[in-house]
C-alpha cells in the first residue's frame, strides 16, 4: 500500500499500542483501510508530524497519556478509547492490527467515552498512590504471615494492627514456653520488615496529605463527610476535575458503585454492584462509609442523616455500606465539577 497517497487520504486513525511498538490502521472518508503500519513507540510522533490532522482513536492503556498529549501538540484530535468499548468493533480472531481497526471505528462513535489524558502531576499523585497501595499490601501480608505463625502456637491476639502492635514484644520475650528459638528469630525478623514498612509508607503518606490541601479541588472534595487527603487526591489523579462525566451517577457508575442490571422483558433486575472500573477508589469510597456508619451519633448533622436512619432499619450492613459510598461518590464529584464546597442542608426536623 503506498504511502504518500495514502496519507492525504486518512481521515481516521486507529491505534493499538504495545510496549515497544504499535499497530496503525488509517481509514478514509468512507471507511476503507488506507493505512497498515507497525512503528516503533519512540517513532510515532515523526512517523505522524506531517499527516493532515485527523482523529486519531488510542486504546487506553500503559503509557498512552504521554503519547496522547504529544499527537495532540501536532494538531491532531486524540482520544484514548477503553478497550471494553472497542472490543464489540472487533471482526474475526484477535490480533494487533484488527484491535487498531476495531479502535478506528470505536473512535468515530458519538456515544463512545472516553478517557482524558491525565497531566504530568495527576500522573506523578497517582503514581505515589500506587507505590503507597503495594506498600500497605505488602505489610498487611507480613502482619497476616505473623498472626498465621502465632496461631498455630496457640498465641491469640486480638484483631487490628495496633494490638498485634503492642502484644508483639511481651509474647517475644515471655512466650518461649511455646515458642522455638527458632520461631522467635523468624517472627522477630518478620516484625523488622512491619517496621522497615511503616517507615517506607508515612512519608508517601505525608507526602500525598501536603499535595492534596495544596490542591483546590482536594480541599474542597475534603469537605465531603467521612473524606480526606487519600480519597480526594486518588480522585482527582483519576479524573481531575470531573469533566469526563455528564453526572454524579455516571462517576459511581465507573467505580463500579451501582448495581448491576439483567434487564429484559419490562422486567428490572438489579444485582450486586459491578465492580467496574477503578477498584482502588471503589476500595476507598466504601471505607469511608464504614467510617461514617460507626458514628451513628453524628448522623443528623448529615444532609443525608435522615436516609441514613431509614436505611439503617431496612438494609443489610454490607449493602448499607455499598449504597453509602455510591452516595458519597455521587456528592464528591458534584462540589468537585462544580467547584464548590459541600454544605449540609440539615432541616429542622432532622436536627
Amino acid at each position: 500500500m503506498p504511502r504518500t497517497s495514502s496519507l492525504h487520504a486518512v481521515t481516521t486513525i486507529g491505534m493499538d499500542m504495545g510496549k515497544n511498538t504499535l499497530h496503525m490502521i488509517g481509514l478514509d472518508s468512507r471507511g476503507a483501510i488506507v493505512l497498515r503500519e507497525k512503528v516503533s513507540r519512540g517513532r510515532i510522533a515523526s512517523r505522524l508530524a506531517n499527516v493532515p490532522s485527523c482523529l486519531i482513536g488510542i486504546e487506553a492503556g500503559l503509557a498512552t497519556h504521554y503519547v496522547a498529549r504529544e499527537l495532540a501538540a501536532l494538531g491532531h484530535d486524540v482520544k484514548q478509547v477503553p478497550p471494553a468499548y472497542a472490543k464489540p468493533f472487533r471482526q474475526g480472531h484477535k490480533n494487533d492490527f484488527r484491535d487498531a481497526h476495531s479502535v478506528a471505528e470505536a473512535v468515530q462513535r458519538p456515544t463512545t467515552r472516553f478517557v482524558p489524558a491525565k497531566t504530568d502531576e495527576q500522573l506523578d499523585l497517582q503514581a505515589l498512590h500506587r507505590v503507597r497501595s503495594r506498600l500497605v499490601s505488602e505489610r498487611t501480608a507480613v502482619i497476616n504471615q505473623i498472626r498465621g505463625f502465632l496461631l498455630e502456637r496457640g498465641i491469640i491476639i486480638r484483631q487490628g494492627l495496633p494490638f498485634l502492635r503492642q502484644a508483639l514484644p511481651d509474647i517475644l520475650a515471655k512466650r518461649t514456653d511455646v515458642l522455638s528459638p527458632r520461631m522467635v528469630r523468624i517472627v522477630a525478623d518478620l516484625a523488622s520488615d512491619w517496621r522497615k514498612l511503616d517507615e517506607r509508607i508515612e512519608p508517601v503518606t505525608d507526602e500525598i496529605e501536603t499535595l492534596a490541601k495544596s490542591d483546590d479541588g482536594c480541599r474542597r472534595v475534603m469537605t465531603v463527610p467521612g473524606i480526606g487527603p487519600i480519597i480526594s487526591s486518588a480522585m482527582v489523579a483519576a479524573i481531575g476535575n470531573g469533566a469526563a462525566f455528564a453526572r454524579g451517577r455516571d462517576f459511581s457508575a465507573w467505580i463500579g458503585l451501582v448495581p448491576k442490571q439483567m434487564s429484559t422483558g419490562d422486567r428490572t433486575i438489579l444485582g450486586c454492584i459491578t465492580k467496574r472500573g477503578n477498584g482502588y477508589l471503589r476500595t476507598l469510597f466504601v471505607q469511608a462509609a464504614r467510617v461514617i456508619l460507626l458514628r451513628p451519633t453524628s448522623w443528623p448533622k448529615h444532609s443525608f442523616g435522615v436516609w441514613l436512619a431509614r436505611a439503617a432499619q431496612r438494609l443489610h450492613r454490607n449493602v448499607f455500606a455499598a449504597a453509602l459510598a455510591n452516595k458519597l461518590a455521587r456528592i464528591a464529584w458534584t462540589v468537585l465539577a462544580q467547584q464548590r464546597n459541600y454544605q449540609a442542608r440539615v432541616t429542622k426536623a432532622a436536627a
